[in-house]
């Protein structure tokens, strides 16, 4: 819960700040010269990224909890089987265990995107963001029918 608070207080900041950049490149384009117009058209197109990039992210993360609810409803949520230090973190071997089988799970039933899911989040344990992202797009295109070559 605190994740989904964080996301949408993030969320309503960045829409804020886009307003606030959007207004001003259109104050800069009603100034009327070429180069207040030029900088008002430059200005407005980091609102437009931003937006995209927050919808693309939105729907990403939408879809990434439909999965998970799905997975759940069906009982094949990853168990929660890391070894933790004192302080709370992933102990990094404990990690690197449960990827190992998750990995090899994913290797058995590569058109599964339920393996995909876990193997995901795995690699989500282990910190590897990037990876985890990546895996877990493969999971959602898998669950909607769309195949991704390796």
């Amino acid at each position: 819960m605190r994740a989904k608070i964080t996301y949408l207080v993030t969320a309503a900041v960045l829409v804020f700040y886009f307003v606030l950049v959007g207004s001003r490149g259109v104050m800069l384009i009603q100034s009327g010269t070429l180069l207040t117009v030029t900088f008002g058209v430059a200005v407005l197109i980091l609102p437009v990224i931003g937006v995209w990039f927050l919808w693309k992210n939105t729907q990403f993360v939408r879809r990434a909890n439909q999965l998970a609810a799905e997975l759940e409803a069906e009982g094949g949520l990853p168990v929660d089987e890391l070894r933790r230090t004192p302080e709370g973190r992933i102990d990094r071997d404990s990690a690197d265990e449960v990827f190992a089988r998750r990995k090899a799970e994913t290797e058995a039933a590569p058109d599964d995107w339920r393996s995909w899911f876990r193997l995901a989040v795995a690699y989500h344990d282990a910190r590897d963001t990037p990876r985890a992202r990546r895996t877990m797009q493969r999971a959602i295109a898998l669950h909607d029918g769309r195949h991704i070559p390796a």
